[in-house]
């Protein structure tokens, strides 16, 4: 959600596709009641396995702060069984984003679920690039890092060969704990030399807990904060890269 806003603060198109059954990203732009909302990227997803005819634009919101959005809410984790039973169900979202729905929009990002099961892996084949954010309140296992590039691997060698980690996010850093520094010195020190490390670390801020409540982005909610600044720079080295 951040990141979609600040490249729209800078002139971008973003469409923010939301690929978790929680929902969490629909609910934290403001969309409380998700099972009022009439399409969401279930019913596309559906929709293509069935052979409907359903247009990619249906469903997909407005925010006031500059980004679209597909939702998503629990029927999507009811996806799950018909996905792996369908035919080419990598290619799925991949499906759903055809050339008119991309000509709409500069990025189309899609949220995805921490896990590695078929939904995103939809969103990996139907991607460029993967941004991985990583906490700093605890070392990071090395296998599910390990795990994760070893699946972003995978997919570029046998789908989609343009795939590559845009980087590495290090998030809810707090430059006062000794953990958080340590945490950020092994991550740079163990990937920084083969993926990218972002510059920009995200700190910890009670104010990008509370934004998501009332259904606004940190830069709404407080365009002075810490978190807003970060982001914006965020967005910049984004920016920068293309």
């Amino acid at each position: 959600m951040s990141l979609g806003i600040a490249l729209a603060h800078r002139g971008k198109r973003a469409l923010l596709a939301d690929t978790d059954p929680q929902g969490d990203l629909t609910k934290s732009l403001g969309w409380a009641d998700l099972d009022s909302l009439e399409a969401m990227l279930a019913n596309h997803l559906n929709a293509i396995i069935e052979g409907a005819s359903l247009d990619p634009r249906e469903g997909i919101l407005p925010h006031r702060e500059g980004i679209d959005l597909m939702p998503a809410n629990i029927e999507l984790a009811g996806m799950e069984t018909p996905v792996l039973m369908a035919m080419s169900r990598e290619q799925l979202a991949n499906v759903w984003v055809p050339p008119p729905l991309k000509a709409d929009y500069d990025l189309i990002i899609f949220d995805c679920a921490p896990t590695l099961g078929i939904i995103p892996m939809n969103a990996f084949v139907a991607s460029d690039s993967v941004l991985i954010p990583v906490s700093a309140e605890y070392h990071l296992p090395a296998s599910a890092m390990t795990g994760l590039l070893k699946t972003v691997g995978r997919v570029r060698q046998q789908i989609n060969p343009s795939l590559s980690v845009e980087g590495i996010l290090i998030t809810l850093s707090d430059s006062r704990n000794n953990l958080a520094r340590e945490v950020e010195e092994t991550i740079r020190a163990q990937y920084g030399s083969t993926y990218r490390v972002f510059d920009t670390v995200i700190p910890r801020a009670v104010s990008a807990a509370e934004s998501p409540a009332v259904g606004v982005s940190i830069f709404a909610y407080d365009t002075g904060d810490k978190v807003a600044h970060a982001f914006e720079r965020l967005a910049e080295e984004v920016f920068c890269r293309g």
